[in-house]
């Protein structure tokens, strides 16, 4: 005979488990004490044991594992179960992974709800601007990144030996796509193989800072664009970007100004 003690540790479970088994009547024990009521089992139980802990793990309940040990543990019969068990899962898993994408979509709604609570909304007249610059027409939104970091680059270049001021970029929409003017704010009339552009003043913008990353700009552009529909405006012109500080490789510092021309309806 096997102690309770050496037959929970041949099938890995507990004694509290295999008592619980014993009241339900799945494994009764071969013999009790009827003084110490001290539990004891044969060694030949062992293969009822391995095939309750298996179909155990496998998912099934108590009442699963009774039945199918009642009816006889064929091959027939756990293939038969399992085929049951396989449906249940898949279907538990298509529910986990909706569960998964809707927590998903509620942390992207926190996050970018915590990003929007940092962004300083202004209402403010914009100053007139003269550029040093280039521009350019992409026909999609995002083939602007790939060009504007080189426009500026050459802009830089080809104004050296002066004091580069703050880097400025304005982005018009047009029927080709959209028209980016990027360059360095400067007071000369004329520069040697660069464009001079003015931006005009502009009466009232509304305006916000983006913190970070340019990965992570649309959406302090949502916000601004949210805040121009909450004051009952409308956009009246080509947006700006002032980068007021744009140093950093990896972008974790820098600090840019979102403008938007408004007006009333």
């Amino acid at each position: 005979m096997l102690s309770i003690g050496m037959f929970a540790q041949i099938g890995q479970v507990t004694h509290r488990m295999l008592r619980h088994w014993d009241t339900s009547g799945l494994l009764t024990p071969a013999h009790v004490d009827p003084f110490s009521g001290y539990r004891s089992y044969d060694p030949s139980q062992l293969q009822r044991l391995h095939q309750i802990v298996a179909l155990r793990d496998l998912g099934f309940g108590l009442e699963e594992i009774s039945l199918s040990l009642a009816q006889g543990a064929t091959a027939g019969k756990i293939s038969e179960l399992l085929l049951i068990r396989q449906a249940q899962v898949e279907t538990e898993h298509q529910l986990a992974m909706q569960r998964l994408r809707e927590v998903q979509r509620r942390l992207q709604l926190i996050s970018k709800e915590k990003l929007m609570s940092r962004i300083e909304i202004i209402h403010k007249p914009l100053p007139a601007v003269r550029l040093a610059a280039g521009r350019f027409t992409v026909a999609e939104q995002p083939e602007i990144a790939g060009r504007i970091g080189p426009l500026f680059d050459k802009i830089a270049q080809s104004i050296q030996g002066q004091s580069l001021a703050t880097p400025v970029a304005q982005y018009n929409g047009t029927e080709d796509g959209v028209e980016v003017i990027a360059g360095y704010a400067t007071s000369a009339q004329s520069l040697a193989g660069v464009e001079i552009i003015e931006l005009p003043a502009v009466p009232e913008a509304i305006c916000g800072v983006h913190l970070g990353s340019m990965d992570t700009i649309h959406e302090s552009w949502q916000a601004v664009h949210e805040e121009v529909l909450t004051r009952g405006l409308v956009p009246t012109g080509p947006c700006r970007e002032v980068y007021v500080r744009a140093v950093s490789e990896d972008q974790a510092d820098w600090v840019t100004e979102l403008q938007q021309p408004v007006g009333t309806p």
